[in-house]
């Protein structure tokens, strides 16, 4: 015997059309099947407030299961009436008609109905449908990012999904992985897996577009003497001249050396490989000249 269709969707007999669509529309979404896959007791819950639902949303029916006429499941009570009907036999269109269902399930699950599927909980699908979509975050060091190359990351069936990461990867860059998402519907083609890219942060290195700026320590000796150094960078190193007398601060561009053909922007940071060494304090402290030189003269 069916039950009560105004218990199933849990609204009183009083309940306005407005209200017994919004009470199917939340429990729909909840005890879907494609929500649920192999719960069978969610599919059987499904199939009866989707009866539920059929029934009280036919304003005829619904008088008629209200006066005692027929069942909760539609059956005529009078078993000499005639013409008996199901609730899951009506094709009308309209309100609780066949256009109606469709119309519901389309903005519930993104479906196209077809035919009233009693094994299906009163619905059919008329064609396959792409499977959910699947999203996960991946955190790359700075310097990976530039590089690029293949990474991994645990999937919820704890599998590893291999992830091409392209060279100079941007921080917020979403990858789209096609087909590893969940598997498709009545033979449609599987969802995407979708990978939220987050770059980490270099001490020495920042980004500004497709240029790449490095501050980079240089010695007392290289800043004083200048000539070329090598800049190890992530592709292999560099070669840089330094002028004679390079101040920390000096920024130097080297075009095409950055990001995807943009440039390098170097600025130099002096760097004392021992502040108490010896030899360099005596150098420091040799002269008590009244006019040594003051770095902070054109301060103000």
């Amino acid at each position: 015997m069916a039950k009560d269709p105004y218990k199933l969707l849990g609204v009183s007999k009083k309940a306005t059309d407005a209200e017994i669509r919004k009470a199917y529309r939340a429990l729909a979404k909840k005890l879907h099947p494609d929500v649920n896959p192999g719960d069978e007791a969610a599919e059987t819950r499904f199939k009866e407030v989707t009866a539920a639902y059929n029934l009280l949303s036919d304003k005829d029916l619904r008088a008629r299961y209200d006066s005692g006429q027929v069942d909760a499941s539609g059956q005529q009570q009078n078993p000499f009436g005639g013409g008996g009907f199901g609730g899951f036999q009506r094709t009308a269109s309209g309100p609780g008609g066949m256009d109606d269902m469709s119309d519901l399930f389309s903005s519930l699950f993104g479906m196209n109905m077809g035919g009233m599927n009693p094994n299906r909980g009163g619905y059919a699908r008329a064609r396959p449908q792409k499977g959910a979509d699947v999203r996960y975050k991946l955190k790359l060091s700075f310097l990976d990012a530039l590089k690029g190359g293949t990474k991994k990351v645990r999937m919820a069936n704890g599998k590893a999904l291999s992830v091409k990461i392209p060279v100079g990867v941007e921080d917020g860059t979403t990858l789209r992985l096609r087909g590893k998402g969940q598997s498709g519907v009545n033979g449609g083609p599987a969802g995407d897996a979708k990978v939220d890219i987050t770059v980490g942060t270099h001490k020495y290195f920042t980004r500004d577009g497709k240029n790449l700026r490095l501050s980079l320590p240089i010695s007392l000796k290289e800043a004083v003497r200048g000539g070329k150094i090598k800049v190890p960078m992530p592709g292999g190193s560099v070669n840089l001249t330094l002028p004679a007398g390079t101040n920390s601060g000096k920024t130097l561009r080297l075009k095409g050396k950055g990001i995807k053909g943009g440039d390098l922007l170097v600025t130099t940071q002096i760097v004392l490989e021992d502040p108490k060494n010896k030899d360099l304090l005596a150098w420091a402290t040799a002269t008590d000249q009244e006019d040594m030189f003051d770095p902070r003269d054109n301060l103000l």
